[in-house]
């Protein structure tokens, strides 16, 4: 492939990704705006929890840990045909598996109920049930899409797999607007499963075109290959569990609380998620093949080094991104939500989460990054024994907070918090230990300097809001995105200065490993 079809194929994938991520904001916005932040959205959002659960441990870990490192590794052995062998065994046995969790879980939606809300009752726990049923097939065709893209990006093809993403959205946008007015919440849950039937045939023609082998009765558990990708999968499945089993906690206690606090802990916790997502998984992203090139060829002083550069690098670009969610929760919340049915009031209920939930932004977004060391060192079994004491955690504050204060939701979004930065330092210590230290006096004054300059930044993104706040005309659309735009503008240059007077040397650092992830990027989409 030519340099200017990489070009071409690297830019596709960035803008089809950005706009998969701007859609799935457009779909809240059209479920809050026809909606609201009701109990009925509650029920909504508690519906989707357990088959969302599921998509996330069997595809989310089979996929990315399992199946496309092994089904590549055979095809770049030129052994596409035993590729295929041991991809049909082990596709047949998640087809299998996720047959079986669509029936039952339609059959057993009432047993089910209770573990994702256990305080519905009467109408709302019935309209959970409900909702479940007609939602459980989406996971089985969600599923299945996530395995197409695996066995797509395996043969290095991109675009099929990045488009069907946006049908999904798509079509769950037009079930809110076209069918919610007409059907109510059924309408939405509707869309979400013809959106996942669209994610799946969308790619379908294309992965029966690479097809080379594909046998649909084989189950063959005693193959090197399956094995492998049954071992590969396990730890990553574990450790994404507890992830999972923390939101579906936060969600559980929540269903005990006012209407509505379920789904504003979700709205705040996917705005959280943005800068994780965009900052901190290019970095991870960024190091990963350095790190693993260092241990394979034992130079453990460089290795120290890049998890030196790669947390500093994380922390100064997510500090400034959780202080500017923290100081600009309101005025966001209000431009991306808040119309229709979606008021003032539920404004303040979602900013209040997005507050707490910010707190721990910083953690989150170094557990990515300390985790690939880990990987890169070959130890899974670390993480994942962490993440589990984590889960256990969250599980003890999100009922001291909520039980032994008054910050309602707030609380459990402050558990979910503090389980991060918890996790963080739990995975940092021992690899310090193991690695014979990895300059933590420098790196504790970068966090330092980062964290001086974004309390900084805050203030003046808070100032700036808070003075258009007043002179603006918040209730229209124009009138919003000044306000959170100039509050945005003046955080940066703010925080810029800061950076400049501090002398921090990550700004370099930041741009460099930014350009070698969008070279990654590039060399996989050629």
């Amino acid at each position: 492939m030519s340099r200017k079809s990489v070009a071409l194929a690297a830019g596709f994938l960035m803008v089809a990704t950005l706009l998969s991520r701007i859609l799935g904001f457009v779909r809240e916005m059209a479920v809050t705006q026809v909606f609201g932040r009701t109990a009925t959205t509650d029920a909504f959002f508690a519906a989707f929890a357990i088959p969302d659960l599921m998509y996330n441990l069997l595809v989310g870990g089979a996929l990315g840990a399992a199946f496309i490192p092994v089904f590549t590794e055979y095809l770049a052995r030129d052994q596409e045909k035993e590729a295929w062998y041991v991809a049909s065994s082990f596709l047949n046995v998640i087809v299998a598996l996720l047959s079986l969790f669509a029936v039952f879980g339609a059959i057993f939606a009432p047993a089910l109920a209770p573990l994702v809300a256990y305080e519905f009752k009467g109408e709302q726990y019935n309209l959970l049930v409900f909702l479940m049923r007609i939602m459980f097939p989406a996971v089985f065709f969600t599923a299945l899409a996530g395995l197409e893209v695996g066995i797509l990006n395996s043969y290095q093809k991109f675009r099929a797999a990045a488009i069907a993403p946006l049908l999904y959205n798509i079509a769950i946008i037009a079930a809110a607007y076209l069918l919610g007015r007409r059907m109510g919440i059924t309408g939405l849950a509707i869309g979400v499963v013809v959106g996942a039937i669209l994610n799946f045939s969308t790619q379908l023609p294309f992965v029966l075109r690479q097809n080379a082998g594909y046998r649909l009765f084989l189950f063959d558990f005693q193959h090197p290959g399956f094995r492998k990708m049954v071992a590969l999968m396990l730890p990553t499945v574990i450790g994404l569990s507890v992830v999972q089993v923390n939101l579906l906690v936060n969600q559980n206690l929540a269903s005990g609380l006012a209407a509505g606090s379920i789904t504003a802990l979700r709205l705040a916790n996917r705005l959280m998620q943005l800068p994780l997502a965009i900052f901190a998984m290019a970095v991870a992203t960024a190091i990963f093949p350095t790190v693993t090139r260092q241990v394979a060829l034992g130079e453990m002083r460089a290795f120290r080094e890049t998890m030196s550069l790669g947390l500093r690098s994380v922390f100064f670009v997510t500090l400034p991104a959780e202080a500017g969610l923290i100081a600009l929760a309101a005025p966001i919340v209000r431009l991306l939500f808040e119309r229709g049915e979606f008021t003032a009031v539920d404004t303040l209920a979602t900013a209040y989460a997005l507050i707490f939930y910010s707190l721990g932004l910083f953690g989150q977004s170094a557990i990515q990054v300390i985790t690939r060391f880990y990987y890169a060192l070959q130890d899974t079994r670390t993480p994942v024994t962490i993440a589990l004491f984590s889960a256990l955690l969250n599980i003890v504050l999100s009922v001291v907070f909520l039980n032994a204060t008054s910050l309602q939701h707030g609380g459990l979004a402050l558990a979910y918090s503090a389980t991060s930065v918890a996790n963080m330092l739990a995975l940092f210590w021992p690899l310090r230990r193991r690695l014979n230290g990895i300059g933590g006096r420098r790196l504790l004054i970068s966090f330092t300097k980062a964290a001086a300059a974004s309390v900084v930044m805050a203030v003046a993104a808070w100032w700036a809001a808070e003075f258009l706040g007043q002179r603006l005309d918040l209730g229209s659309l124009a009138g919003r995105s000044v306000q959170v735009g100039a509050g945005i503008l003046a955080g940066v240059m703010v925080y810029v200065l800061a950076v400049v007077v501090l002398r921090m040397e990550e700004v370099k650092t930041v741009r460099d490993l930014l350009l070698r992830w969008r070279r990654g990027v590039q060399r996989t989409a050629d």
